[in-house]
């Protein structure tokens, strides 16, 4: 199919839908930073500015995407809801659907949207959706199912041919291994900033990466390896982790501070996610309508659903459509890590004695290690440069 992407950020979703034979037409995207990115990784392909000045898709498309602005949806953003200031330009995908109707829609978000004043914004989007004789279906999805990296996100499928979109985003379901975690053996993903409560910690893999300060304050997780060091990872295995390939954000320098990198890679759609959406959307399955289950009317909205064009349908079914094989995370990571310093550490520490959130046995006496052996390498950095 040929896609217009809007909201394209670094373009994840595209990247994916093009491993999996999809087109990229267009691109929307405001942040120039971002739009850097989209013009040397996808040469020849017109980039618009704004939205709200697009006045319909060009005839050709057969695919909008977009990965709308998710600051009021999220749980560590404003929750303002989907009618918030940014968040409410999914309004825009709306006036350009009546425009011109494209026969698919793929639109991802964060999954705490489904909870968000009890489901309002996403009572607002199917409502939208169906006025406009689409038939949709949503699930969330991890992106554990594919890279070391604990990810949820809303895929909201919605068509108005007579293709079901069940049939694309709520087939196929794997069982992930069992999960196991030892200090010695494996390396543990953790938010330094946190520690009394939030994302909390992730065995063998990080926890969602997030999008950071538009100023270019990056927020990059911690990394507690097996020997015992505590390191963020550099922004090349970020990218990985997000399924680009290393140094996919560069060119975002040129425009802007190196930093503002973390702010575009949290911000991106996870590209094997995408790569296994598009390959639904080439060769759909089939729904099993015995995972249907009354929706309730109101309240929070479940984590997998459907609209089959006169009711609405809880799904049940996990967010790991597959299972795809991986090195453990201390072996996925190319690029040495950028040691945590004993202030932070220190802080994180403090938070976890007094907060909610528990660790395995053994992880905060790490921490204090790590605190001791970064407070010699701070002494012995004040001495050699108070002699010299």
């Amino acid at each position: 199919m040929k896609v217009a992407g809007l909201f394209a950020g670094i373009g994840g979703l595209e990247v994916g839908l093009a491993r999996a034979g999809h087109e990229a037409s267009m691109f929307c995207e405001i942040w120039e930073p971002a739009r850097a990115v989209l013009a040397a990784r996808f040469p020849g392909v017109p980039c618009e500015a704004d939205v709200r000045a697009l006045t319909a898709l060009p005839d050709e498309v057969d695919l909008l995407v977009g990965g709308f602005p998710c600051q009021d949806l999220s749980q560590a953003g404003r929750t303002a809801g989907i009618e918030g200031k940014r968040s409410g330009l999914v309004d825009q995908i709306f006036r350009l659907l009546d425009a011109r109707a494209t026969p698919w829609v793929v639109l991802e978000n964060v999954s705490f949207m489904l909870q968000l004043d009890q489901g309002r914004g996403m009572q607002i989007l199917v409502e939208a959706f169906e006025a406009r004789g689409y038939r949709w279906a949503y699930r969330v999805i991890n992106t554990l199912a594919f890279l070391p990296q604990r990810r949820n996100r809303v895929l909201f499928v919605a068509t108005n041919t007579d293709a079901d979109p069940a049939d694309v985003v709520l087939v196929e379901e794997a069982q992930p291994p069992a999960l196991t975690t030892s200090l010695d053996e494996q390396a543990h993903g953790f938010y330094w900033t946190e520690g009394v409560r939030g994302l909390g910690w992730a065995p063998d893999a990080v926890p969602t990466l997030k999008n950071g300060s538009t100023i270019g304050i990056a927020s990059p997780p911690a990394i507690m390896m097996p020997d015992g060091l505590v390191v963020t990872p550099d922004i090349r295995d970020a990218e990985r982790l997000q399924g680009f390939e290393e140094n996919w954000t560069q060119p975002a320098e040129a425009v802007a501070r190196a930093s503002l990198r973390w702010s575009l890679v949290g911000n991106a759609v996870s590209t094997p996610v995408a790569e296994w959406l598009g390959g639904k959307l080439k060769t759909p399955g089939l729904y099993d309508s015995a995972r249907d289950v009354p929706l309730r009317s109101k309240g929070s909205w479940p984590t997998a659903a459907r609209f089959d064009g006169e009711h609405r349908w809880a799904v049940e079914i996990s967010a790991i459509p597959v299972w795809r094989s991986r090195p453990a995370l201390v072996d996925f990571l190319r690029h040495p890590g950028k040691p945590l310093s004993a202030r932070a550490s220190r802080g994180f520490l403090q938070r976890t004695e007094r907060g909610s959130l528990r660790f395995v046995a053994g992880f905060q006496d790490r921490i204090r290690a790590h605190i001791e052996a970064m407070s010699a390498q701070d002494a012995e950095r004040f001495v050699r440069i108070a002699a010299e």
